[in-house]
Order: C-alpha cells, then sequence, then structure tokens
C-alpha cells in the first residue's frame, strides 16, 4: 500500500480512492537547469520513492511561465498533472494583464515547499566588491553595468529592477531564457553581474568564477551569514527573492489537494530531501499546504503587482 493510499483509506476520502493509480507530471515552465526545474526534480524523485508511481518532470518554458500555468489550468482537475509554481506567478497579472489567466481562479494550491533568497553576484573582471561600489560604478556609468535575468518578469529580473529603483541607478537587463543560462553568462563574462538563486551560484563563487556581494532577503541568509544583505551594506529596506511550490487545476477534488499537499510537505521530514533544499538550492523550508500557500501567493502577488506598475515593467 502506498503513501498515499494508506492517508485515503484512513481517511475515507470518496475521490481519492486508490489514487494515484498512473503516473503523476509535473509541469516546469522553464528550461532545465534553474531552482525552478531543480526543486521540481528533488520532489519528483522523492515523492517517486514514496506514492508507488511515478512522478515525471516536463519543461514547457516561455513568458515567465504564462505557458505552463495555462497549459496546466485546462488539464483535466483529477491531481494527476501539476504545476510547478514559484514566484514568477506573482508578476503575471501586471506583466501580462491581457492573458486571460487568473492563478487565484485557474489553479489550486497545493503546497509550498521552500522560500529563498536571491544574491547579487559579479564576474571578478568587474571593479566592486560592496553594494556601495556596485552603486558609485553605476552612477559614474549609467546604463553601462548590465546584468542578467532568467526572463522578463522571473524574479531575477525583478530584484535587479527593485535594485535600480531604491538605488538610484541605472543598469541594462538582458534576458535569459533560463536561470542556467543566465548564470552562465555572468561566469563568462557576457556581462557583469546577475540577481539569482544562491544555490546555483555558489559553485561558481567557490571556485572564484564569481564574486559574491550581498543577499536579497530581510536578513541573512543561514547558508552564508558572513555576507551582508543589500538593505544592511547599502539600499535600506530592499528585499526580494523566491518561492518554490506546486499547483493542481482549479477543480482538482480537495481531497486529492490535500493528499498531495500533505505527502510534498512531508518530505521536509526526510533529513536527504531537507539537505537538499537548504544546500544544493540554498533555500528554507516552508512547508505550506493549501490554506496558508493560498493566502501566502496572494499577498506576493499584490505585493509584486504594485511593484511592478510603479516601475512600469512590461511582459516580452
Amino acid at each position: 500500500m502506498t503513501v498515499i493510499t494508506a492517508i485515503v483509506a484512513g481517511n475515507g476520502a470518496a475521490a481519492a480512492q486508490g489514487f494515484p493509480a498512473r503516473p503523476i507530471r509535473i509541469i516546469v515552465g522553464f528550461v532545465p537547469g534553474g531552482a525552478a526545474d531543480l526543486s521540481a526534480r528533488m520532489v519528483a524523485q522523492a515523492l517517486t520513492e514514496r506514492i508507488g508511481q511515478p512522478v515525471l518532470v516536463e519543461n514547457r518554458s516561455g513568458a515567465a511561465g504564462l505557458i505552463a500555468n495555462e497549459l496546466v489550468a485546462k488539464s483535466p482537475p483529477d491531481g494527476y498533472t501539476l504545476l510547478a509554481v514559484n514566484s514568477s506567478l506573482s508578476s503575471i497579472p501586471a506583466l501580462y494583464p491581457k492573458s486571460g489567466f487568473d492563478a487565484a481562479r485557474d489553479l489550486a494550491a497545493v503546497a509550498l515547499v521552500c522560500i529563498t533568497q536571491n544574491a547579487l553576484v559579479v564576474h571578478p573582471s568587474v571593479p566592486v566588491k560592496t553594494v556601495r561600489d556596485v552603486i558609485s560604478v553605476a552612477k559614474a556609468n549609467p546604463g553601462k553595468l548590465n546584468f542578467s535575468s532568467s526572463g522578463t518578469g522571473s524574479s531575477t529580473h525583478l530584484a535587479g529592477e527593485l535594485f535600480k529603483n531604491m538605488a538610484g541607478v541605472d543598469f541594462t537587463h538582458i534576458p535569459y531564457k533560463g536561470q542556467a543560462l543566465a548564470i552562465s553568462a555572468a561566469v563568462a563574462g557576457e556581462i557583469d553581474l546577475t540577481f539569482n538563486s544562491i544555490g546555483p551560484l555558489m559553485p561558481f563563487v567557490k571556485a572564484g568564477r564569481l564574486r559574491m556581494v550581498a543577499t536579497t532577503g530581510s536578513r541573512r541568509s543561514a547558508l552564508l551569514p558572513d555576507v551582508p544583505t543589500i538593505a544592511e551594506a547599502g539600499v535600506p529596506g530592499y528585499a526580494a527573492g523566491s518561492w518554490y511550490g506546486f499547483a493542481a487545476p482549479a477543480k482538482t477534488p480537495p481531497d486529492i489537494v490535500a493528499l498531495l499537499g500533505n505527502a510534498i510537505v512531508g518530505l521536509l521530514n526526510v533529513p536527504e530531501f531537507l539537505d537538499q533544499v537548504r544546500n544544493g538550492l540554498g533555500a528554507d523550508p516552508a512547508g505550506m499546504t493549501a490554506q496558508e500557500m493560498t493566502r501566502f501567493m496572494a499577498a506576493d502577488a499584490e505585493k509584486w503587482t504594485r511593484i511592478i506598475t510603479r516601475l512600469r515593467i512590461k511582459g516580452d
């Protein structure tokens, strides 16, 4: 008897009896190699080992995740198609107001796994070591410094735009098709700096191929306790980051949503999985199931809608 089937048997939930009876697929709205993809694959592997059915990951990239979001929203609401959601979902209402997609209407929150902050890093050829250095060089050379992101509207893009606005500087934004490519561009020296997820950046920082400047959270990262936040290093009040979780089509039966949510959040009790979250992604475990995640997503969307509207950022 699988973990999920055992829970169903104990609860007597009608819609979820015998679930899952076939493979589950997770749709990721970004190319392989970034934190959104890595987190989905971590969960897929761990769930496969626990529920007795394969959990498969499928990448459908484009439009800050909108392509994948719409695909899942239109999928049968039976629990067999999940969306790997992240903070890019919060930017869609403001970036793509004519898309017709509404996360609150079209998706059902299942589980929020973790929350992570990004880090500001520069290529070693850029003559800066601190946030104040970055601001000084940028003000002396308006528009000449450039920064990469994993796409327009991504958390990596919005972190840079928020920095520009609050620090009073001008960078040139260069979007890439995914986080891995955005980081690779920084490592290669094609761009000057990037605001990106801590976990994927760390191998390059340790190898001396990127220089760590600061982190983007409201408090210091547990993974990098000696690295200052942007807020304490020169831009008071600055805070930006990412989160990673899962959603299902809106009309998925609540008992299936609950079972999937409990199974995913339960992975945080597995030491090996928790180590991947903390040290692989550089993230903090969140462990929110449906109701709490729904409230969290609504508040985050409201925050970034205000910021995007104020900064007049447009989708591709």
